[in-house]
């Protein structure tokens, strides 16, 4: 009897001891289910979804931009007393968002032509040096028509032709 009773305590103490085990595997495979279905689920969404939902309104194309001419300007540029002189010829036009802005434009075009001739008559031929000259000129030339126009904007000068002689 005393070995029956060690045997069923035995049973009992051999349970108890294999039950951590059994809730440590419990917990493992848990885990790694919910790590298998998050990552089918990241993938489905990150990679497969994107095509199947996705409607978008379409947006109007967009107004093609404006465009004012300012008259030709031949102006002499700055240099050092003795030296040659030389000079620059320019065709620029501006560029506006819409068609209206052009008629609110065309009357103050003595003044943006007075500002470009004042500025570019202080110019040396070495500020106009390379792509890097003409973008300084292009973007100080846009500031200065926006500080004339206000509050009509431009969005940009373009050069139609630029010689230095």
């Amino acid at each position: 009897m005393a070995e029956g009773e060690q045997a069923e305590g035995a049973a009992e103490g051999g349970e108890v001891a294999s039950a951590p085990k059994g809730k440590l595997k419990l917990i493992i495979m848990v885990v790694g289910l919910f790590a298998v279905l998050g990552g089918g689920a990241a993938t489905y969404f990150l990679f497969f979804r994107h095509g199947a939902e996705e409607v978008h309104a379409e947006a109007p194309p967009p107004k093609p931009p404006s465009f004012v001419e300012v008259p030709d300007m031949m102006v002499n540029l700055a240099g050092a007393p003795g030296e040659r002189v030389q000079y620059l010829k320019v065709k620029l036009v501006l560029e506006v968002k819409e068609e209206k802005q052009v008629e609110a434009i065309k009357p103050s075009m003595p003044r943006v032509t007075d500002i470009f001739q004042s500025y570019l008559r202080e110019l040396r031929p070495g500020d106009l040096n390379g792509s890097a000259g003409l973008f300084r000129l292009k973007e100080e030339l846009t500031k200065r028509v926006n500080v004339a126009l206000a509050p009509n904007q431009i969005n940009a000068v373009l050069f139609k032709e630029v010689i230095i002689q």
